[in-house]
């Protein structure tokens, strides 16, 4: 027998590899799934009551005005024939290109074969054509209230998008050709890739969007030099080392959300709010809160309010020696400081000097692009889900804030990673975005009913420790920062809320960019401008119209209004030093990083 015969080509040794690796996966696979826990099918998709509403509304026009129906029709028929025969028309003359493409520009088809190959272009042009027909049937559907229609047209957005010819191997030009490049290399990574998120989940399918050893909190992200002077059940409290001789009378305190760490402020010290704050000369406290396991089940807006925001400018009084704080709040935080201040209105507690907001809702009439989520098919689903398991779990909440933004947040990174076959970016922006938490049950409920569904804080008062509170309550001056293309918090609704305060002094900043990128936006980068105007008399739009821009960041500005409210200039604090109140330990503390137990 020659040697010819019995060696067998490296690639078929490679492909037997592979082979069996996709075996041992496929079994991994199938006990990962197996873990899945049981979630409310109301927090799948829309309950069956929207679909009932929209096919009525589709029969009702499709009976009081067939022609616009037919227009709707005939008009998409006619642009995917004619591309069918202009296609065609180039293979008969054997040119193996395209015909004319006006597609508009889309990230999914960056690749130059979406352009250039004849198979995929035609792919991608008839996608786009039925993409933009049934986006132009839902937006022209009648007989729908506008929260039934804002729900019909972004799940149909989430169809359309699954449906893309790149979220697919078979029609994606660059898989393919990785595929073939790396001999299936690529798509046995991709496979362990899915398996690893799969199995990471609990047998729920969350795509890992950063590389997860690449950071360390503490060691190359949330690094500014401070101290943990304070701690109860809820949060952890840090006070900065100061970085100037002197620092302004009235301490700062942030309030971050609880829906996510607190250090999305202090990711590296390039883009560190925080670490900025501090050089500017001021004592600044943050709050760290605790991410709650089942045992925190009760725990409701209340008690963010007395044992948080309320304990904590206590403690910030306190430890300075001040009679006044200065406070932010950021997101939910925001929401939930406005309704501090408003108690503190009723009870007559002046400790808060002034109150800066970024992307803040108080009023939510108009509840954005989370009206698909707001309904009661959904809010019902989460409360039963809460009830049994005392928190809302952080997968709820990430897997919904990803498909707000499902071609950025789900499908680019799936493709990357499941077809491609590639490692997660070390990227420390996505790394804090998959670093989620829970919520109370109590609390989330408190939020989603009370604020989010029934909007009492806006209309009517919302009840808390025996007073009424309402937004007319707030009246410390006010700086509000919100950000052009916000999709959480969309900025004509933070303007509504800031609108109806008590305030004498009110200030407002629209900040160019969305809800993270738009508030961590250093001076450094030159980056985003903002937008600035005093008239509050019109409406959202107007305001805009008649506001001024300006070059860069907004902290520059935002800073200048600070140091008004600030008072003089004291010797710098140091953490630790103040009576009583020793150093538990050192930024950004314990709470940060603690993973509760599984309910």
């Amino acid at each position: 027998m020659t040697t010819e015969e019995t060696n067998s080509p490296p690639e078929l040794d490679r492909m037997n590899e592979n082979l069996a690796k996709i075996e041992e996966l496929s079994q991994r696979l199938v006990a990962a799934i197996s873990q899945k826990k049981h979630h409310h099918p109301g927090l799948e998709g829309p309950g069956q009551d929207l679909y009932v509403r929209a096919a009525a509304a589709y029969m009702a026009e499709m009976m009081s005005n067939p022609s616009k129906l037919i227009e709707h029709q005939i008009g998409y028929w006619g642009k995917a024939l004619k591309h069918y025969v202009d296609a065609q028309h180039m293979l008969a003359q054997g040119k193996l290109t395209p015909p004319e493409d006006n597609s508009p520009t889309d990230r999914r088809f960056k690749n130059p074969l979406w352009e250039t190959h004849p198979y995929f272009n035609y792919l991608k042009q008839q996608y786009l054509f039925s993409s933009e027909a049934i986006f132009e049937a839902v937006d022209d559907l009648e007989g729908l209230d506008d929260k039934d229609k804002a729900r019909v047209r972004y799940f149909t957005r989430q169809i359309v998008d699954m449906m893309s010819p790149s979220n697919f191997l078979g029609t994606n030009p660059e898989a393919l050709a990785k595929a073939v490049e790396t001999e299936g290399q690529s798509l046995v990574d991709g496979l362990e890739n899915l398996v690893r998120d799969i199995e990471a989940n609990d047998g729920d399918l969350l795509v890992t969007l950063a590389d997860k050893d690449a950071f360390r909190v503490g060691e190359n992200i949330a690094t500014s030099e401070g101290s943990v002077v304070y701690r109860n059940d809820l949060f952890e409290l840090i006070q900065y080392a100061p970085k100037t001789d002197t620092v302004a009378k009235t301490p700062l305190i942030i309030f971050p959300p609880w829906i996510n760490k607190f250090y999305i402020l202090d990711l590296k010290p390039q883009n560190s709010l925080i670490k900025w704050i501090v050089e500017q000369g001021y004592t600044l406290f943050v709050v760290s809160w605790k991410n709650p396991d089942a045992s925190y089940k009760d725990y409701g807006l209340s008690d963010y309010v007395e044992k948080g925001y309320l304990t904590a400018i206590e403690e910030v009084k306190a430890i300075t020696g001040e009679d006044q704080v200065n406070a932010i709040g950021y997101c939910i935080a925001g929401t939930t400081l406005s309704l501090t201040l408003a108690l503190m209105e009723k009870r007559g507690d002046k400790s808060v000097k002034s109150a800066t907001l970024f992307t803040t809702l108080t009023d939510f009439d108009d509840q954005g692009e989370f009206t698909a989520f707001l309904s009661d098919d959904f809010i019902d689903a989460i409360e039963e889900e809460v009830s049994e398991n005392g928190i809302l779990d952080k997968f709820i909440m990430s897997r919904t804030f990803s498909f707000l933004r499902s071609n950025d947040l789900v499908y680019q990174p799936a493709i990357r990673s499941y077809m491609m076959g590639e490692a997660p970016p070390a990227f420390d922006l996505l790394y804090w975005n998959g670093d989620g938490t829970n919520l109370p049950a109590c609390m989330a409920m408190d939020y989603l009913r009370g604020l989010c569904q029934e909007n009492r804080f806006a209309k009517g008062g919302f009840e808390m420790f025996g007073e009424t509170l309402k937004i007319s309550d707030v009246k410390v001056p006010v700086c509000a920062i919100a950000c052009e293309t916000d999709h959480i918090a969309a900025w004509t609704s933070s303007y509504a809320g800031v609108q109806e305060m008590g305030s004498r002094s009110k200030t407002f900043i629209l900040s160019e960019s969305g809800h993270i990128a738009g508030i961590v936006n250093p001076p450094s980068k030159k980056k985003y401008g903002h937008y600035t105007n005093g008239d509050w008399s019109g409406t959202p739009a107007d305001w805009r119209k008649a506001a001024e821009f300006h070059e860069g960041s907004w902290w520059p500005r935002w800073e200048e209004w600070l140091g008004k409210r600030s008072g003089r200039q004291v010797k710098a604090r140091i953490p630790g030093k103040a009576k009583g109140y020793p150093v538990l330990g050192p930024a950004p503390g314990k709470y940060v990083s603690e993973t509760p137990k599984k309910a």
